[in-house]
């Protein structure tokens, strides 16, 4: 498990795209790695951030008011063996907010692929259109009862900008969209993350998820890949336990929004 979680942090962790795409901006400010999103910010780390104390404060303070000067919302990815150990009680401090703590999580991508084998009425397919993009924007509406389309959009340019290093999934019966994944790339590395997942609830523990998942994960073999990674949430993480993947550490993002938004 060690080796699994070595690989992740030296691989995967402060890594910036060749060719991000555009209105998306990616800019090292110290030990930290900055991301300009269309919507938000993004805040990537190493494990141990290497300052401490007032200089870990004056760190946190930058990157927030780096993006209040925007008006955007900034989350800082924690994971649960970083350090300094007092790194989310600064967060705090300077007004970052905990949301739902996550398990990260590594199989092995060759154990994982398979046929996928959805239930009956339920086809999966890859889809890149703007027009189907948006009807997985749409689904994931519905399933959080809230606002999506900024997935929409950042899908649409990230396929546009790096088309080999995403593909899309979606589930479909009758026509409708009921579920949706995709699998990011990381070309130089030996990882590819899987991303999504969300399921209406009348189509909720019938194996959309599972074939998503096997389906992403020959998807991922035929690349190359060795290790597919999932940060997953207490739903999902018992579901991908049982497929071969193995718990390494807990990842909680800490997210400081602009006054009034």
């Amino acid at each position: 498990m060690d080796g699994l979680l070595a690989a992740f942090d030296e691989q995967m962790r402060m890594r910036a795209p060749a060719d991000p795409p555009d209105g998306v901006t990616y800019e090292y400010d110290g030990p930290v790695l900055r991301v300009d999103y269309l919507s938000r910010g993004f805040i990537g780390t190493p494990r141990d951030i290497g300052v401490r104390g007032t200089e870990l404060d004056r760190l946190i303070a930058r990157q927030r008011d780096f993006f209040a000067a925007r008006g955007k919302a900034v989350e800082w990815k924690t994971y649960g063996h970083d350090l300094p150990l007092d790194l989310t009680d600064r967060l705090r401090a300077a007004g970052f907010v905990p949301e739902d703590r996550e398990t990260l999580l590594i199989g092995l991508a060759a154990e994982l692929a398979a046929e996928p084998a959805p239930p009956d009425g339920v086809v999966l397919r890859q889809v890149s259109t703007d027009a189907d993009i948006r009807r997985i924007a749409a689904m994931e509406s519905a399933v959080w009862d809230e606002d999506w389309s900024r997935l929409a959009d950042e899908l649409i340019a990230r396929i546009g900008a790096t088309p080999d290093e995403i593909i899309v999934m979606a589930a479909e019966a009758d026509g409708e969209v009921v579920s949706a994944a995709w699998v990011d790339f990381h070309p130089g590395t030996e990882f590819a993350g899987l991303w999504g997942g969300s399921t209406l609830p009348k189509w909720r523990g019938r194996g959309v998820y599972r074939a998503l998942v096997a389906a992403r994960a020959a998807l991922a073999v035929a690349c190359g890949v060795k290790f597919l990674q999932v940060d997953a949430s207490d739903d999902s993480a018992p579901i991908l336990r049982r497929l071969g993947f193995h718990a390494v550490s807990t990842t909680t993002p800490y997210v400081w929004s602009p006054p009034g938004s």
